[in-house]
């Protein structure tokens, strides 16, 4: 207890006694046994009501000894099963050392993916991620002494690069090498990059990589395999100073479904992995052409221009049809152009509007405007007017799409006999107008998008100018072909509104990474946590099936697949007590990323143990490690004293004291007739 605070009682219980003092011996004749009992009393309680706003305390120390923890971090990916009973020896070793078991707190983790405290180590693991591992240690033992024995091959799979790990300063890294450290010539394809789908007789990228671990010059034959037929083939030098060979082609997509794309490289003399020779991905071709009506009921120009300007793009076919068409060749039309309309294209604007499809109308001299706006499109165009040459202006500020690469240099003028134009739906100007250099701020080309639809109107023909002059300017036709394109595609895009939506790969390299998400939202479109999702895989080969349960995240359902070996399997995802559902297929490919290396990763482990003042050893070196462990003063138990303030007195009993003290001297005075 602190002088102070023993000062401060001495003068309470001084300052109690004189109070006592005054209030029943100070000028009192008679004093009786009574009195002395009441004065007892008295000084009790105010004694005890200062000792209260005193609160003295006292300090207790304890002292404790912490010795440094000594962590087996032990890699338990599928790599490492090759060095099992090496590594199993040396843990048991370290285990059984007394002197360690004397001088350390000894545990054990192993990781893969993730880090977990494990005994046994069952080295299954599909990943490695020794950076997540030696991180998350750091979390653990924050602050406390600690030895690390990072016990890897030191070949990481995902994650970022361990070897600039930087740990706490109290903590201390040795890395142990296992397996052969010798480097064997080798080569490896890297990942195959390519689209998911690729579009009937279209053409799409694949790239990839060639990389070669070696000191001498040597050749490979790369080839590329779509569905076992042989795509491409080139031979390529590789050296230590040249040791990496980008491989890019492009490949046609001549038929539609499901294709098996395999990228090989010819194995050297002396390669002992030829695992990693070889590298496979799957691409889906899909036949989703677009289908569009060019509805004209007159011969034009207009009409070719369109008809080529949309089918540059192979994905797209036009179908030129007068408004007198039979209704059954409408059902499967996906966008319907209205070229110069009149009172005659009355049943396809009727079929348009019941449907709710897209449509794109084009006015000229020959349109029935009175038709038109009957019509209740959302535009009135006012008629009347004489024929005249109107200029399209550019509108930098539409934002429905890009435009910025449309060049409208030494255009032609359109001609038009349209009056002002009326638009009572929300709309966007993609060209404005210009008549003998006025803008009259008037669209030219505007589009109105509803709820539901889409739709475009150009009041103005002889399109088939600016194709020509697009020619003339730059020797082809592509500038006005994209712009078209791009109006086009707009047009015949729409958003999605399913109410379960599911999110998956085509192809998953290997299983580890094998999920799939899905969405789904109540009939207000709101994510709906409650709904209960299961998710059916059936394996294609064997047709046997698993169903599980879809777990909730942050937003979405999941459906964790890593234990599914490889093979081609279709899935089913549904959800209880609605008919909704979605289906799909996927491939896993047979890819393991553990067995792409072919001898263990000394540098990269050299360098995280130098990083963390340790040193790195390799299992013929174990007496080394101990000694360094054992002997060094480096790691010695740590002495830490512990102070504990602790309250003299128990504040609750004091005033339970204080209130009796009182009552009773009360009790006392009042039997004696004193108060």
């Amino acid at each position: 207890m602190e002088s102070k605070t023993i000062l401060f009682s001495i003068l309470a219980a001084i300052v109690a006694l004189g109070i006592v003092v005054f209030q029943y011996f100070y000028k009192q004749k008679a004093k009786t046994k009574i009195h002395w009992y009441l004065a007892f009393l008295r000084f009790i309680g105010i004694f005890g009501l200062l000792l209260l706003l005193i609160n003295p305390k006292f300090s207790q120390k304890s002292y404790t000894l912490e010795q440094p923890n000594l962590v087996l971090l032990v890699d338990n990916s599928v790599s490492n099963a090759k060095n099992k009973e090496e590594l199993q020896n040396f843990i048991a070793t370290i285990k059984a050392n007394n002197d360690i078991k004397e001088r350390f707190n000894l545990s054990q983790y192993g990781f893969g993916t993730d880090l977990e405290i494990t005994d046994s180590l069952l080295f299954n693991d599909k990943v490695t991620n020794i950076h997540k591992a030696l991180s998350s240690l750091k979390e653990v033992y924050a602050r406390e002494q600690t030895v690390t024995l990072l016990l890897s091959d030191g070949n990481q799979t995902v994650g970022q690069d361990y070897s600039y790990f930087k740990p706490d300063p109290s903590t201390t890294i040795y890395s142990v090498v296992l397996g052969d450290t010798t480097k064997y010539q080798d080569i490896s394809i890297g990942p195959v990059l390519t689209n998911t789908y690729a579009f009937l007789k279209n053409r799409f990228p694949l790239e990839t990589y060639v990389s070669y671990q070696g000191k001498t010059a040597v050749s490979t034959v790369v080839s590329i395999k779509m569905d076992d037929q042989v795509i491409h083939r080139e031979k390529i030098n590789l050296s230590d100073q040249n040791n990496l060979k980008t491989i890019t082609v492009q490949v046609d997509a001549n038929s539609v479904g499901l294709k098996n794309l395999v990228v090989e490289a010819s194995t050297l003399p002396q390669e002992r992995n030829r695992v990693n020779n070889k590298r496979s991905t799957r691409i889906e071709v899909i036949d989703e052409k677009t289908k569009i009506a060019l509805v004209s009921n007159m011969l034009h120009p207009d009409i070719g221009a369109l008809k080529k300007s949309i089918e540059s793009n192979e994905q797209r076919e036009v179908v030129i049809m007068a408004s007198n068409v039979p209704t059954e060749a409408l059902d499967d039309i996906d966008l319907f152009i209205c070229y110069q309309p009149t009172s005659s294209f009355k049943r396809i604007t009727d079929y348009i509007q019941d449907k709710g499809a897209n449509s794109f109308f084009i006015t000229g001299t020959h349109s029935d405007f009175n038709f038109l706006n009957s019509l209740k499109i959302g535009i009135e165009v006012e008629n009347g007017y004489p024929q005249q040459e109107v200029f399209g202006v550019m509108n930098n500020a539409f934002s429905k799409y890009d435009i910025s690469t449309f060049e409208m240099e030494d255009f032609p003028p359109l001609l038009s006999d349209a009056g002002p134009v009326l638009i009572t739906s929300p709309f966007e100007t993609l060209l404005g107008t210009q008549i003998k250099g006025v803008d009259m701020q008037e669209p030219l080309l505007m589009v109105v998008e509803n709820a539901n639809t889409k739709n475009a109107y150009l009041l103005g023909e002889n399109l088939w100018k600016w194709r020509m002059q697009t020619f003339r300017n730059t020797g082809d036709f592509a500038n006005f072909d994209a712009f078209v394109g791009n109006l086009i595609r707009y047009l015949t895009s729409s958003k999605n509104k399913a109410r379960l939506n599911v999110d998956y790969e085509k192809v998953y390299e290997g299983s580890s990474n094998t999920i799939i998400t899905a969405t789904y939202f109540d009939e207000a479109f709101i994510f709906d946590p409650n709904a209960k999702m299961n998710i059916k895989v059936t394996d294609k080969t064997t047709q046997k099936s698993l169903t599980n349960p879809m777990i909730l995240k942050n937003g979405y359902f999941e459906a964790d697949l890593s234990n599914l070996v490889a093979g081609e399997y279709d899935f089913l995802v549904t959800v209880e007590n609605e008919s909704r559902s979605a289906s799909g297929t996927f491939v896993i490919s047979e890819f393991d990323m553990e067995n792409q290396f072919v001898s263990s990763n000394s540098r990269q482990m050299e360098r995280v143990a130098l990083n963390a003042n340790g040193q790195a050893y390799y299992p013929s070196q174990l007496n080394n490690l101990l000694q360094e462990l054992i002997s060094g003063d480096r790691y010695v138990p740590i002495e830490k004293s512990t102070e504990n303030i602790v309250s003299l007195i128990d504040f609750k009993i004091l005033l339970a004291i204080i209130i009796m003290a009182f009552a009773i001297e009360w009790f006392i005075r009042k039997y004696n007739g004193l108060i």
